[in-house]
């Protein structure tokens, strides 16, 4: 993330400012990614089980999108588990 404060002669309190800005910002950003991450399972996993929408969902169709919504978040840990670790591992 890049450095507000670099090039420029802020105070304490425009830095503590500039720092708070950047973590509202990070969250945000966290949030849009969860959204979009959301956004993705929905699409995959309605496209995967959901044949003919009707006014409710049948058992089938049900477990097939709970089922696919674990999968979907447990590759996704699993693959975020796994590049922390070789982080970790690369600057170790």
């Amino acid at each position: 993330m890049a450095d507000f404060n670099s090039g420029f002669d802020l105070s304490a309190s425009e830095k503590a400012e500039a720092a708070e800005l950047q973590k509202m910002i990070a969250v945000e950003q966290q949030k849009a990614q969860f959204q979009a991450q959301v956004h993705n399972f929905t699409d995959v996993c309605w496209d995967k089980c959901v044949e003919k929408p009707g006014s409710k969902l049948d058992s089938r169709t049900e477990t097939c999108l709970i089922s696919c919504v674990e999968r979907f978040i447990d590759t996704t840990l699993t693959i975020t588990n796994r590049f922390t670790q070789m982080v970790q591992k690369g600057t170790h």
